[in-house]
């Protein structure tokens, strides 16, 4: 039978503890979203939809470019919650201590014990202080994590993997199994002012090729200085995020086997002195999970490949080497 001290600390304790398995939820979702990176002026615009990626891709997810879209354009739809402090961390910590509260009232503490629940929301607010700063110290030692040496088996992808694609003859620059849209019309009547036309090249399309299997390769052997030289700095914080916590957990992500099997050019421009270009590639690869200290493979087929479509956005600036600076998800 519960005395009204225990019900207190029943109280106390199940509010706790909803509000940290809240925390943790909400934490999740943030780390969750297959597109991140940046597109320049484009980063906060949809991908036009491709033959190799016939849905149009949502707008990345997680840029350090800022969005500088008119307000109304950047309303949240409607039902979406607005950021404020009842979401996020305060919120959940927030909601957890008062559904805590409601616990201790319905167990028999009555209207009486309201005072203790404002001093129990009081401590609430202090731990959530607490917690913030924890999350953010151990975030930042994650991505800080020096790289760690491992025997990964990425393999560059097959140059054969141009050309297994026939497309019909059509109002565009084609290239076998890469497909390049002629720019004007409409889509270049849209275009900010900042914005001009470009058109990739062959050798740029050998590169863009390349890079699907050289990034893939550096991710799996966790070379943190290859990652850096084929990536913009902001997909290494991304990527070094992930590693740090895959060797959180205990386990390495393998990737070997990149064949790349359809690709075209979803869009491509110049912003002064940087060209971009966003390409929707299909590729297979073989893709592990493993043991960090056994080996044993824990996700994934070792001898069946798995298929992919993601959209790459490759830049260069000054006429330098592209790097990866977006990955994105088609719809």
């Amino acid at each position: 039978m519960f005395t009204p001290r225990r019900t207190g600390l029943f109280a106390l304790f199940a509010g706790l503890m909803l509000a940290f398995s809240m925390v943790s939820v909400d934490y999740a979702e943030a780390r969750r979203g297959g597109s991140f990176g940046s597109r320049g002026l484009r980063t906060h615009q949809s991908a036009p939809a491709t033959r190799t990626a016939p849905n149009q891709a949502a707008p990345v997810e997680r840029s350090m470019t800022p969005n500088t879209a008119p307000n109304a354009a950047r309303q949240p739809a409607a039902g979406q919650q607005r950021p404020g402090f009842m979401n996020g961390l305060g919120g959940s910590l927030m909601r957890g201590l008062l559904i805590g509260g409601l616990i201790g009232l319905l167990l028999g503490q009555g209207f009486g014990g309201l005072a203790g629940l404002f001093g129990l929301l009081l401590q609430g607010l202090l731990i959530a202080g607490v917690i913030m700063l924890a999350l953010r110290f151990f975030r930042g030692q994650n991505a800080a994590q020096p790289a760690m040496a491992g025997a990964g088996s990425g393999n560059a992808p097959n140059n054969n993997g141009f050309g297994r694609q026939a497309h019909p003859a059509g109002d565009s620059n084609k290239r076998a199994g890469f497909t390049v849209p002629s720019f004007g019309g409409q889509q270049a009547a849209a275009q900010a002012p900042a914005m001009r036309d470009m058109t990739p090249g062959e050798e740029d399309l050998n590169r863009f090729e390349a890079l699907l299997g050289e990034v893939q390769d550096a991710f799996s052997r966790e070379d943190y200085a290859g990652l850096r030289r084929l990536v913009t700095p902001e997909m290494v914080s991304y990527l070094s995020e992930e590693l740090a916590q895959n060797t959180h957990n205990g386990l390495r992500n393998e990737v070997s086997d990149v064949r790349l099997l359809e690709a075209d050019i979803a869009e491509s421009w110049s912003e002064g002195n940087r060209d971009y270009a966003t390409a929707a590639l299909r590729y297979e690869a073989i893709e592990l999970m493993r043991d960090r200290t056994t080996g044993k493979v824990v996700e994934g087929d070792a001898d069946t490949p798995s298929e992919t479509v993601e959209l790459w956005t490759f830049v260069r600036e000054n006429g330098q080497d592209w790097k990866l600076s977006a990955i994105q998800q088609p719809g």
